[in-house]
């Protein structure tokens, strides 16, 4: 099918940028974009993820979660004063742009940005949170925190929109016209808990992987926003109590 998606008013547009597999399904499943941290369609949050073949579903990278940071140096001083002290300049040559991007594992410095991901308020044996003002939190080498996320708002949207969660792998074309195609065999996760979330971060098998980026910084800085916290598929199932791959081709599951 024909990249696409929709707008607010439920009208198709065309889609040409890379990250189009997920606007496409939704487009195709009647899912208008929105601001609310409810589950997408029928009580299900509904992700895609781009594969190479479809035979291989548990070796991709699936972006879970979007959240902006809710404290720390980003949201006091700002995206730009972030960038600048953080940042770095752009690795492919690109004149006047900085970003802020890589893969933050918990316990480990980032070689590019100097801020090792923290998970303050978890405790990691028993996988328990201890701390009410818990969040996920990158700190400098002067102990400040660059940007955190807490628990609190990271539990409430994670609970609310993953309880049901369906994962649907596609293969892209770009030659020409942008299109997709999906696979049958999806990922179906029922029953999950915030802490869980937490588990696998501590575990380095979920991450922090931004795509930030500002240009134009000599002269009117336009910044694009991206904090995305990424999991290979193949850890899916540490997330759910219930986890199973379906075929939706085979009438014994309709």
């Amino acid at each position: 099918m024909k990249s696409k998606r929709l707008d607010s008013a439920g009208s198709i547009l065309p889609c040409k940028s890379p990250n189009c597999g997920g606007y496409t399904l939704e487009a195709e499943l009647g899912i208008t974009p929105n601001g609310y941290s409810e589950p997408d369609f029928m009580g299900w949050e509904v992700k895609q993820f781009g594969v190479k073949k479809f035979e291989n579903i548990k070796s991709s990278v699936i972006t879970l979660m979007t959240p902006e940071p809710t404290d720390g140096i980003y949201r006091t001083q700002g995206t730009e004063y972030f960038i600048k002290n953080y940042g770095y300049a752009d690795k492919m040559g690109r004149t006047d742009r900085m970003n802020f991007g890589g893969v933050h594992k918990t316990g480990i410095r980032h070689h590019l940005t100097d801020l090792e991901m923290q998970l303050v308020g978890f405790d990691q044996e028993s996988g328990k949170i201890r701390n009410t003002n818990g969040r996920i939190a990158l700190i400098d080498k002067n102990d400040n925190e660059a940007a955190s996320w807490s628990f609190a708002s990271m539990l409430l949207h994670w609970n609310r929109k993953h309880n049901k969660a369906c994962y649907v792998p596609s293969l892209s074309e770009t030659t020409g016209d942008r299109k997709y195609k999906y696979g049958n065999n999806i990922i179906l996760g029922t029953g999950t808990d915030f802490q869980l979330f937490l588990g696998e971060m501590a575990k380095g098998n979920i991450y922090y992987d931004p795509g930030i980026k500002m240009e134009n910084i000599s002269t009117k800085p336009k910044i694009k926003k991206r904090s995305q916290f990424r999991i290979k598929s193949q850890f899916l199932p540490n997330l759910y109590k219930l986890n199973e791959i379906v075929d939706i081709t085979n009438k014994a599951n309709s």
